[in-house]
């Protein structure tokens, strides 16, 4: 078994960008994962080794923030200054959020795993390698 600064080095930022692609939330991915690796220093003799270490941590990562998602009934972030429109680039952000909508409805068009696969490489910014351990598949 590895030591619990090896773990925490190789996989906590994987595990909070795996978080964030989920949440789309810094602070719940900080707490979400502060949380998860908290869990792992308490229980890591607990661990079995049946499958990636890597692997565990996302599910308990995944179970962890749905979790959280049901309890809070999805957070909705209060608006900002800094995200009011203005007139200066009213256009664009309309063009913008045209944009995102389509592709966001395209992206949930597609069936499972293509969805979560394409949302933890492009929101979650993991590595294809890592993407391949969640599904138990070659990168290549």
């Amino acid at each position: 078994m590895e030591k619990f600064d090896d773990i925490y080095r190789l996989y906590f930022s994987d595990v909070y960008k795996y978080i964030l692609s989920l949440s789309q939330n810094e602070s719940i991915a900080e707490d979400i994962t502060q949380e998860i690796f908290f869990k792992v220093m308490k229980n890591i003799k607990k661990f079995n080794g049946s499958c990636s270490l890597f692997v565990s941590l996302c599910q308990i990562a995944k179970n962890s923030y749905f979790t959280l998602y049901k309890k809070e009934k999805r957070l909705v972030p209060l608006p900002t200054e800094n995200n009011f429109l203005s007139a200066d680039n009213l256009e664009l952000s309309l063009t913008n959020k045209e944009v995102a909508k389509e592709l966001h409805f395209l992206l949930h068009q597609l069936p499972e795993p293509y969805k979560e696969v394409i949302t933890l490489r492009v929101f979650g910014e993991l590595p294809f390698s890592l993407i391949g351990e969640l599904f138990d598949k070659s990168d290549r």
